[in-house]
């Protein structure tokens, strides 16, 4: 459900308009961005798709998303700084949110920019009666939990010794509260903490039971009893983290043996637990949930799978199972896992065999820790791609067709939403942020400094992250060849032992690494491997280099921007959706066209479009970022449903891979569909 509450439509409507006008919640001013890395690489299409993509998520997160800090709002804790902003979660929902400002830190923020990260992190802690820090509280006490795991991640890459101090505290008191809390707490009976999982907040996210036919008691998740009793894969594993982490941190500021080793042996015996009630031997993996009279679901849980692998609770044989009992859907690994009952393919779950980028990321991160090339870098395409087709990062995305969708719930026997996905998403961007930050690049982060087990796989080219700030150095990272073990790690020309830095480097570095043993896979299955595929992540009968057929390609697989997105709400179109979004300037759809010759010349182009408007509409055709001239689409029908052709001839192609664009320019009227071009 995602935190929306009463007043829905009225909520998301304003809160899109701020958003659109560059302000966050209550008006406040976007505050300008910090300096910013780049993400460069050799190969011109894992540029369009991943360096484009990457540029978008900073963009996301550092301008869009970055607001100013209210202090009468969020200042209760004392800590924040009021002239530093916050992250607020995204389109739509204009606060920082408990678990989205922890997620967000967690994956992106804490090393792009700390004080935005620090600031954002105190924006959702308050103080009880006695001035004692403890994360806000509410009854979604996920949220709370997991902000304990952000922070002692934000300190392993800040260093910051005054933050630990406060934000020991903070998850000390947090983590008591939720120990003797009467609803949402713990069950000494298992051993395991009660309340909704770490994601599904909606009750679309659980089978019945809990739920039961028609969703008859709320859309929310805590009000059902057997949520609100129930034990759940992910929020245990959350809670194993806090304590891990909470260990760590007391240890790191000298607190009493017998308080680090409290929380140790908190920790120990809740992952003996999960492993206990959680693991299925016949599965091969771990349950979704137990309920409080002992039923269990042997259910696919996203985050949950993912934590297990993440957090270490899984062994190393787990881990692999996980890993190889795993259901994707073509566009990602889904929230929850098969369709419940009361949905399909047709009408899908909000939280239910639907595709959430957050979880994505997530599982990249359980991908690229596991060594698993090959999944890694489809996980990671998938999100490149839904971004790159979609104007950017949305909340939900169907996980058959790739379309923005929301999904459903239900209320009762007569009531039922098709919710809607929320633009520019905060988490959904940071979640690809840390594909690249933790994934392609493999860094950890450790009191002592940064290190790299980098994951480049094979036609991805070479790529370089450069102006990386990691505290008070300033690094150019590129990675060469492809693979997962690295043959050579150098800063600044010499050898290095090991593979890290240490956290006292200042100054600016440039670290090279060179890496072997790609897997010589086939992941869009089109006959090419990998290594010799020009476009390894798009299939493609194009001869020699494996990309696309220039002489049909679907609108949905290009390049979008300006609110371009896939759609489906219209009939008669081919491939798995069409483009609408092409009603205002500043819209635009890209097509790279892959020839077999790079000489100069020309090509005609044959485009399916829908236009149920009273006259002719035009847009701009260019080639390579030239304007080649303003074209029409006649008007084909009064119904959206109808689709019909248009042909332009002369069109100058240069290069082995010209990029045809179509823009909603000056001067142009726009409003049309798109279904799929033809280049001949």
């Amino acid at each position: 459900m995602r935190k929306l509450r009463a007043g829905i439509a009225m909520f998301a409507a304003a809160a899109l308009c701020s958003a659109a006008l560059g302000y966050g919640a209550g008006g406040a001013q976007a505050i300008a961005p910090p300096s910013t890395p780049s993400l460069e690489f050799a190969n011109p299409d894992s540029q369009a798709l991943f360096g484009t993509a990457y540029d978008e998520a900073l963009k996301n997160l550092l301008q869009t998303n970055t607001i100013a800090a209210d202090p009468a709002r969020y200042g209760k804790s004392g800590l924040l700084d009021p002239d530093t902003g916050i992250v607020r979660a995204g389109g739509g929902y204009g606060q920082p949110w408990t678990r989205d400002a922890s997620v967000n830190s967690w994956n992106a923020t804490s090393l792009l920019s700390p004080a935005l990260a620090e600031n954002t992190l105190w924006a959702v802690v308050d103080k009880d009666a006695a001035g004692n820090l403890r994360v806000q509280q509410d009854d979604q006490q996920w949220d709370q939990v997991i902000w304990v795991t952000a922070a002692w991640h934000h300190y392993l890459v800040t260093g910051d010794a005054g933050f630990l101090g406060n934000a020991y505290r903070t998850a000390a008191d947090t983590l008591a509260i939720r120990e003797h809390a009467t609803t949402a707490g713990f069950n000494p009976r298992y051993g395991l903490f009660t309340g909704a999982s770490f994601f599904n907040d909606g009750i679309a996210g659980y089978p019945a039971p809990p739920a039961d036919a028609t969703e008859s008691v709320s859309t929310g998740s805590m009000p059902w009893p057997g949520v609100s009793t129930g034990m759940f894969l992910s929020t245990n594993e959350v809670y194993y983290a806090a304590y891990t982490n909470l260990a760590n941190m007391a240890e790191k500021l000298g607190r009493p043996g017998w308080e680090v080793t409290g929380y140790r042996v908190k920790a120990a015996a809740l992952k003996t637990a999960i492993n206990k009630h959680f693991w299925n031997a016949e599965t091969g993996s771990y349950d979704y949930l137990l309920l409080a009279d002992g039923t269990t679901g042997a259910y696919q849980e996203g985050t949950g799978l993912a934590f297990a692998v993440i957090f270490g609770i899984a062994n190393p044989a787990q881990a692999r199972s996980i890993l190889a009992h795993t259901t994707e859907m073509p566009w990602g690994i889904p929230d929850t896992y098969p369709n419940w009952t009361r949905y399909s393919d047709e009408q899908p779950g909000r939280h239910n065999a639907i595709v959430w980028p957050l979880v994505q990321g997530l599982w990249a991160k359980a991908l690229s820790q596991q060594g698993d090339q090959a999944a890694f870098a489809s996980e990671t395409a998938r999100l490149a791609k839904l971004a790159g087709n979609n104007s950017g990062f949305w909340e939900i995305y169907n996980g058959n067709t790739g379309v923005v969708d929301g999904g459903w719930q239900r209320l009762g026997d007569t009531v039922k939403f098709h919710w809607g996905s929320e633009p520019d998403q905060t988490w959904s961007a940071t979640a690809f942020l840390d594909m690249v930050h933790s994934g392609l690049f493999g860094m950890d982060f450790t009191d002592h400094g940064l290190s790299f087990t980098p994951d480049l796989p094979a036609g991805w080219g070479d790529v370089t992250l450069r102006d990386l700030h990691y505290r008070d150095a300033d690094l150019t990272i590129a990675l060469h060849g492809a693979g997962t073990r690295i043959r050579s790690f150098t800063v600044d020309g010499g050898n290095v032992p090991g593979n890290d830095i240490p956290a006292s480097l200042r100054g600016k570095h440039t670290i090279d690494i060179t890496l072997t043993g790609a897997t010589a896979g086939d992941r869009d299955g089109d006959g090419v491997t990998d290594a010799r595929d020009l476009c390894p992540d798009t299939a493609g009968t194009t001869a020699l280099h494996g990309c696309p057929d220039p002489a049909h390609l679907e609108a949905e697989d290009a390049l979008n921007t300006g609110g371009v997105k896939t759609n489906v709400n219209h009939t008669g179109y081919s491939g798995r959706a069409f483009l609408d979004g092409l009603w205002a300037q500043g819209a635009s759809s890209s097509f790279t066209v892959h020839r077999t010759t790079a000489a100069a010349g020309t090509g005609t182009l044959t485009l399916r479009y829908a236009n149920a408007n009273d006259d002719a509409r035009t847009m701009t055709l260019s080639v390579n970022g030239r304007k080649v001239r303003q074209v029409a689409f006649p008007k084909v029908s009064g119904s959206w449903d109808s689709w019909g052709t248009v042909t332009f001839g002369g069109v100058p192609l240069t290069g082995a891979n010209p990029v045809v664009t179509l823009s909603y320019e000056s001067g142009d009227t726009g409003s049309i569909n798109l279904d799929w071009l033809e280049v001949r």
